[in-house]
């Protein structure tokens, strides 16, 4: 269905626990944003989730279904090691599994972890400079902003030692030649993140499309200002936004709660 109601049998709400099937409605919800806002690409990227609790399990999308198809029961349960943990006909990617397992691995604080392709994030992370204090989005975000070398897909377990290493205590990423990345303790806070990113990114791409020569960079005065009206962090600005978020989600791309 184009809902996405139709991509899987029946609720798994009754088999999991509260704060799983929370976790689970959050995560779909950012994935049918994702799709809202164009930023998918098909069925290669990824979003996760870790479950509260002592397990270290998270949840992660299977594997062939597009983002605006997602639903709360659909999402795989794996471990650290990538084994599924509960019965389902679906399957992961190796490489959403590397890139995300090393972050909730080493992040408390990142209990939702998203990987982007956009066009406009993948044209920043390839731009040498990086992102360029060219706009408010990108100066609210560069402090929160680490950089990582492309190593290829991301199958390579090795890679996640450099992947964390690289983040530190950074929020944001810009993964060279590859795209973008956001963490979050909440689902808000990690759709905020991302949605700054995108936007300095997109706007930034757009102020070089006549060339580098005539762009204004933003005041070093005014860069350092930004990064004092910003240093508690987006999480209430998120707070704030997320139930608009998801009553656009009920209004414009139902079902993901399901």
């Amino acid at each position: 269905m184009a809902d996405g109601t139709g991509a899987i049998a029946a609720s798994i709400k009754d088999h999991v626990s509260e704060a799983e099937w929370q976790a689970r409605v959050d995560l779909a919800a950012l994935y049918r944003l994702v799709a809202l806002h164009g930023w998918d690409d098909m069925i290669f990227t990824h979003i996760s989730a870790r479950i509260p609790g002592p397990e270290h399990h998270f949840l992660i999308n299977p594997y062939g279904m597009f983002f605006g198809e997602m639903t709360a029961s659909c999402l795989v349960k794996v471990d650290l090691e990538g084994n599924v943990i509960d019965k389902t006909p679906y399957f992961i990617n190796p490489a959403g599994f590397t890139i995300h397992s090393a972050i909730h691995a080493a992040r408390e604080d990142a209990q939702f972890v998203m990987h982007l392709h956009s066009d406009q994030g993948v044209a920043v992370a390839a731009h040498a400079e990086g992102l360029l204090p060219l706009s408010q989005h990108a100066l609210i975000v560069t402090p929160q902003l680490a950089y990582h070398d492309y190593e290829g897909i991301a199958l390579n377990l090795d890679e996640r030692e450099r992947l964390v290493s690289d983040l530190g205590d950074k929020r944001l990423m810009l993964l060279r030649n590859h795209g973008t990345l956001s963490t979050g303790r909440t689902a808000a806070e990690c759709w905020l993140g991302m949605f700054f990113l995108e936007r300095a990114c997109a706007q930034q791409v757009m102020a070089l499309s006549a060339g580098r020569e005539h762009v204004l960079l933003a005041p070093e005065a005014a860069q350092a200002e930004v990064r004092s009206q910003t240093g508690m962090g987006l999480g209430m600005i998120a707070g704030l936004a997320w139930p608009g978020c998801l009553r656009q989600l009920d209004r414009e791309s139902p079902g993901y709660a399901a």
